[in-house]
């Protein structure tokens, strides 16, 4: 089974769009992912921009790889805000 993880900083917002996106190709040129992890854990606050990153990804593993998406480590209000977002419908939270 291969396993991607992207380690998201601690303001993941429209700044880190441009690494993340990058992070992104690199993910969908690999031969097959079975699981795309997020790794929340140090995110403090993110922005309207992210949750579309997060639907963008979303789509593209839909056309590419089918893989498990989750979110790991998402708590206080950037948890909050994932949950408003209905981001659940997509991700699997841990």
């Amino acid at each position: 089974m291969a396993q991607y993880s992207i380690r998201l900083p601690n303001r993941f917002d429209f700044h880190y769009h441009k690494t993340f996106n990058q992070e992104i190709e690199k993910l969908l040129q690999s031969e097959k992912v079975d699981l795309i992890e997020l790794d929340f854990s140090q995110v403090q606050y993110l922005d309207s921009s992210a949750l579309g990153m997060l639907v963008l990804l979303s789509k593209k593993n839909e056309k590419r790889h089918q893989a498990k998406l989750v979110i790991r480590g998402a708590h206080g209000s950037a948890l909050d805000i994932l949950e408003m977002a209905n981001m659940a419908k997509l991700y699997a939270f841990y």
